[in-house]
């Protein structure tokens, strides 16, 4: 009897430990990242040097994508070792002044600051 009680409790055991555990679903997001194309006499290209990055995931990812979100924006590229942003950007709709706002915004806005900012001649 004490046998039977043992193998039915065990197997209640097994069967809930079994049955609660959540199923593990994979999702996969498909990330839409649309480049604006931007007629070529309005393109321009701008690097802004960026203080208060931390990391390469959190804080450089972040604000490139943030950037290559901004309208206007053609492509956007940071690069966590020299704290350089590089942004090729339709001049007609974004400015130097706009996007460096936009990255200052970046995390609430006390986290990142662009030290310097200059206009690039190559404008491809």
């Amino acid at each position: 009897m004490k046998n039977i009680k043992n193998i039915v409790f065990a197997t209640l055991i097994t069967f809930f430990a079994v049955s609660c555990k959540k199923q593990a679903t994979t999702e996969v997001k498909e990330v839409a990242t649309t480049k604006t194309e931007i007629a070529a006499e309005n393109v321009e290209t701008a690097s802004f040097t960026i203080e208060g990055m931390t990391c390469e995931i959190g804080c450089a990812k972040t604000i490139e994508g943030k950037l290559s979100e901004t309208e206007g924006v053609g492509e956007a590229k940071v690069d966590f070792e020299s704290k350089i942003a590089t942004v090729k950007f339709d001049k007609t709709k974004q400015t130097i002044e706009s996007l460096t706002k936009t990255i200052e915004k970046v995390g609430g806005g006390d986290l990142y600051k662009v030290t310097k900012s200059e206009k690039s001649t190559n404008k491809a």
